[in-house]
């Protein structure tokens, strides 16, 4: 039935491959983000203390960086459609557990292990690993476009969610959502395969032809890099290797410890709480548009410069409020909005195809999965050392700049690890074949 539809749809099946990730972006990177709704209401019916029970989200979060490279393992060995039914019935679980809590480890059980074991399946990990094999020439908009489920979905779904919080209960509201992202993403993930080559397809829609390998050699700058057969004790011992993790350490730094502190920061600087609250979905907002414009972008000058730009946002956004320090200017906030969401998360449309340009083989999951502890352990420290900083001086100051250099030395890293030298964009293929 599967190769069926794919043979009348031979274009558009990576398409659906595309769109099935988008739903399952939407719902399994906001079901674990979800936990700031939950957060309240917990905190007011237990009495329990906010470090203890905000635990619960970091330990879910460390969850994720080990789990990430047997995550990847997997993929290699038993595809996307297990991995993603396995990251469903882990979040639906925790979700619909949580609501029987009566321990403080009960949620660290659920919306912590649970949930988290379930979004690095779900979410940006879980889908780099599967989705770069299906597009070669539009691998970056194809990837944006997946990404930017994430911020439909909590546009849609976390006003949603925080409405039936406020008409019923948070334990009314966990079981909801458990079901949801049952019943909607158990269904949808049997859709997937690991590459196109398995329903008798080709990359991006092309016709199938007689030697595959032409198709995957087209693109290549660097035989002899890519004729390697790249396992992860290959990988590790190549300056690329930690080019990579360095650059994604420093990436996620700068956008966890804006995205952490931001809000709290703005209301201290003399905001008001909707402006500091709007200001914050705002970003989420402009996040979509500009994931999907530099994705594209991304496959016509390269991945590096759209990396470039993403940090570049963050930077300009932590100059923004830096410069927000004598008081509240809303040109300033507008700046910092769009900085962060047009160009910052811009970086999520690169996040999967940069390593698969570098390591594309039979055993990338495991190298990506690798690569991803780095990076989920700048998004853990970056909050953190922000905070740390800031208790120490009595002030942002320290933790923003520490977040500046973290953009640069992050930029410079994925320029170093330069994988339009291993394969070439679709631009600049056709720049080059003219």
């Amino acid at each position: 039935m599967l190769s069926g539809l794919a043979r009348r749809l031979p274009f558009y099946y990576g398409w659906v491959v595309v769109a099935v990730a988008f739903v399952t972006m939407a719902l399994g990177v906001n079901a674990r983000t979800a936990f700031s709704l939950f957060y309240p209401p917990i905190l007011d019916e237990y009495g329990w203390d906010r470090g203890l029970t905000a635990g619960a989200f970091s330990f879910g979060f460390m969850v994720s960086a080990v789990l990430s490279p047997t995550l990847g393992r997997l993929m290699d060995r038993a595809g996307p459609r297990v991995v993603m039914e396995l990251g469903v019935v882990s979040m639906a679980a925790g979700l619909l557990l949580a609501p029987l809590t009566t321990e403080p480890w009960h949620i660290y059980a659920t919306l912590g292990l649970l949930v988290g074991a379930g979004s690095v399946a779900l979410g940006y990990t879980g889908q780099s690993l599967f989705l770069p094999n299906w597009f070669v020439r539009r691998r970056g908009l194809a990837m944006s476009i997946a990404f930017s489920g994430v911020g439909v979905g909590s546009i849609v779904m976390l006003p949603l969610l925080q409405a039936q919080i406020e008409r019923t209960d948070w334990r009314t509201a966990s079981w909801t959502l458990g079901l949801i992202v049952a019943v909607t993403l158990v269904p949808l993930n049997l859709l997937l395969r690991r590459r196109p080559q398995e329903l008798g397809l080709s990359p991006d829609g092309d016709p199938m032809v007689a030697d595959p390998g032409a198709v995957a050699r087209a693109n290549v700058v660097d035989h002899a890099w890519v004729a390697v057969d790249w396992t992860l004790a290959r990988a590790i011992r190549t300056a690329r290797f930690w080019w990579l993790a360095l650059g994604y350490f420093g990436g996620l730094f700068a956008w966890y410890a804006v995205q952490v502190h931001q809000t709290k920061y703005l209301l201290e600087v003399g905001f008001d709480t909707h402006d500091a609250a709007w200001a914050l979905g705002a970003v989420s907002l402009a996040g979509v548009p500009g994931q999907i414009a530099l994705g594209h972008l991304s496959d016509r000058i390269g991945r590096e410069p759209v990396w470039a730009l993403g940090t570049l946002g963050f930077l300009v956004s932590y100059v923004a409020l830096l410069m927000l320090q004598d008081g509240p200017s809303m040109p300033l906030l507008y700046l910092m909005v769009l900085a962060q969401g047009v160009l910052g998360y811009g970086l999520t449309s690169v996040v999967g195809a940069i390593p698969s340009e570098i390591f594309e083989g039979p055993h990338y999951g495991a190298i990506f999965g690798s690569i991803m502890v780095a990076a989920i352990g700048g998004g853990a420290i970056g909050p953190w050392a922000t905070g740390a900083l800031h208790d120490m001086t009595g002030s942002y100051a320290p933790g923003f700049g520490a977040a500046i250099g973290f953009c640069l030395l992050s930029a410079f890293a994925i320029w170093r690890a330069a994988p339009g030298k291993v394969r070439a964009v679709a631009g600049r293929l056709s720049r080059r074949e003219t």
